[in-house]
């Protein structure tokens, strides 16, 4: 039966049960008029010549760009930025400035402009198929969220009971915003809202405003022992988060030939030790004089090569076998590994601190 039949047949039906609902006993006998008044157009334009062939040249050529989109689109998008040497440009520090703040606003930058934040792309651009890379952006914006934290609640304030900076509780306050939020949201909001880069490019002013009005002297920097304790408590804290994260995953789903969220972890877990990689790098610098004065170099140089060796591995694929297994690897538990060697060097540079 050729398409011209079966859509005729399909409009007789339909035709035909609606005329029965109205009880007009006519619509079998004017059936046959109604197919060739009903298709006369559609047969014309199916049988057009050289309609068939544009329709189908048209076809191919969108399936085409549709399976071509996507695929390009994941490798030109796709970038997993761990370089352990990047340092800010010339717009993010100022002398007499934080370098941890410079630090911070320069990574900033470069994932969300440089980059580009794809956490939240919509299905429509290639970045909404990826998983590493937009894990491996929000690790690293979880560690400035922390960051920010401190900033607001120890290192930005003279004493506890001294006000708050203003330009560092906003920054704070947006870099705790969802990185998976679009301008428009229908799970969320049925109305646009803010995104997830307005918000981080709004933080990233506000630590440059800081550190500016650092470097002229009308803000603080509270370079004590004891802010830096506090300060390296919580980051160890939080990485003690990541690793209770990594173990519940390794008991109940290692082993598994197929583990479609293991990479997830893994690249989100990542980019946090990355994060903190940098922003203690730069702390390191910034309170180069405590470090000295509590004979401390050589521990915090050991602490910050294992974060450096936990943020930099790459395996092609992510594998989560069995702890004990002969031939499949177990990256989390590789990665845990440096991880909670991090956390215990800090513990250890916290003691020294209480001292």
């Amino acid at each position: 039966m050729s398409l011209r039949d079966r859509l005729a047949d399909m409009w007789d039906r339909l035709r035909h049960r609606w005329m029965y609902r109205r009880g007009d006993g006519s619509a079998t006998a004017s059936a046959p008029a109604a197919r060739r008044l009903s298709f006369a157009g559609i047969s014309a334009a199916l049988n057009r010549p050289g309609m068939g062939g544009i329709l189908r040249r048209a076809a191919i050529a969108f399936a085409v760009v549709i399976l071509l989109y996507y695929p390009i689109g994941m490798i030109w998008v796709h970038t997993v930025d761990d370089d352990p040497d990047f340092v800010p440009d010339a717009t993010d520090f100022v002398p007499g400035g934080s370098e941890a703040v410079a630090v911070a606003a320069a990574l900033i930058d470069r994932e969300v402009n440089r980059n580009s934040w794809v956490a939240n792309d919509p299905f429509f651009m290639p970045g909404a198929l990826l998983d590493n890379m937009p894990n491996y952006q929000q690790g690293i914006m979880s560690a400035l969220a922390r960051f920010g934290f401190e900033l607001t609640d120890q290192l930005g304030r003279t004493r506890g009971s001294s006000e708050a900076d203003s330009d560092l509780q906003r920054a704070a306050g947006r870099l705790q915003y969802p990185g998976n939020i679009w301008i428009w949201t229908p799970t969320v909001s049925l109305m646009p809202q803010a995104s997830s880069e307005s918000q981080y490019r709004e933080a990233r002013a506000r630590l440059l405003s800081y550190n500016n009005r650092l470097a002229r002297g009308e803000a603080n920097f509270d370079k004590r022992a004891d802010n830096l304790l506090a300060t390296i408590d919580r980051f160890a804290a939080d990485l003690g988060s990541s690793s209770a994260m990594i173990d519940r995953h390794i008991a109940e789903e290692s082993g598994s030939l197929f583990d479609s969220t293991a990479d997830d972890i893994f690249y989100l877990t990542k980019g946090k030790l990355y994060g903190y990689h940098m922003i203690l790098d730069a702390l390191g610098r910034d309170f180069a004089q405590v470090i000295k004065e509590r004979n401390l170099q050589k521990s915090w140089d050991e602490m910050i090569a294992t974060l450096r060796k936990g943020a930099l591995l790459d395996p092609l694929v992510v594998m989560n076998g069995s702890p004990d297994a002969q031939f499949q690897p177990n990256h989390l538990a590789a990665q845990g590994f440096y991880l909670l060697r991090a956390r215990t060097q800090l513990r250890e540079i916290s003691n020294i601190l209480l001292k």
